[in-house]
């Protein structure tokens, strides 16, 4: 989110070495984040560049956000809502730059607006062990189109538990874009109040610019077991701003934890 000063990037190579060369003296954070991990990495430490200066940060170590062992997934955690299902275009709006290739099948304008050709009287609902994401999981969650209006919509995980275990499970809510949104979380019972919300955030403007993931987002729900019950579950993901077509967001990855080992 911060963009007022310089910033340096590289990639570390397989062994996790890097070098940052060329930087301008100053005060400087470090960040780094690891494909196939949620969450972000920052040292503990400003580092001051001076001039002609070469600085060896030793061994850092990044320990992922983690609460518990993996009860289940949806998508892979790198950053990018790439690996759900992408719609094909109307046949009008077909940008054939990109129709020969899966990796930019979103750049195509209007895709947001599948979403009501596929839900056109309710949301999708997502059940864990027999849905596949790249198949079942729409690439955006926004919002539907009717009769002049835009609708709020709320997607479902349907998942089983054997046993509800003591102690705070974990839901581990990754986007990969937000857009004037506001996300709801609840619990088995769609008319609640909210269990967890993010508040309005987003103004990355992906959906609309046919791109795949804009600002990160990570966010880490306690779920007390009382919540949870033995057999089926449903999680509800109500995108709940409803001021136009672009108002949504992009999921990257979620994951359910169970309670801490003793």
């Amino acid at each position: 989110m911060e963009c007022k000063g310089y910033q340096f990037w590289t990639q570390a190579d397989k062994q996790g070495y890097f070098y940052i060369k060329d930087v301008r003296p100053g005060n400087y954070s470090l960040y780094a984040t690891v494909p196939g991990f949620i969450g972000d990495y920052k040292y503990e430490h400003d580092i001051t560049i001076e001039p002609a200066s070469e600085i060896n940060l030793a061994n850092i170590t990044f320990e992922p956000p983690r609460s518990g062992p993996t009860l289940w997934e949806i998508g892979i955690p790198d950053r990018s809502a790439a690996e759900f299902n992408i719609p094909d275009p109307y046949p009008s709006l077909v940008n054939r730059l990109f129709t020969d290739n899966y990796a930019n099948k979103f750049r195509q304008y209007g895709l947001w607006e599948r979403y009501g050709d596929y839900y056109p009287d309710h949301d999708l609902i997502y059940t864990v062990g027999t849905d596949n994401y790249k198949d079942d999981w729409f690439y955006a969650h926004v919002t539907r189109s009717r009769n002049g209006t835009y609708e709020a919509t709320t997607w479902q995980i349907v998942f089983q538990l054997e046993d509800v275990w003591t102690g705070d499970y974990t839901l581990q809510l990754a986007l990969a874009s937000a857009t004037y949104a506001e996300l709801q979380v609840r619990f088995n019972n769609q008319t609640d109040a909210p269990h967890f919300s993010t508040g309005l955030i987003g103004k990355d403007n992906a959906i609309a610019r046919h791109g795949i993931h804009g600002l990160y987002w990570l966010f880490s729900v306690d779920v007390p077991s009382y919540r949870l019950q033995q057999g089926y579950n449903t999680i509800y993901l109500t995108q709940s701003r409803n001021w136009g077509p672009f108002a949504g967001v992009m999921y990257d990855y979620i994951r359910l934890e169970g309670p801490p080992p003793e």
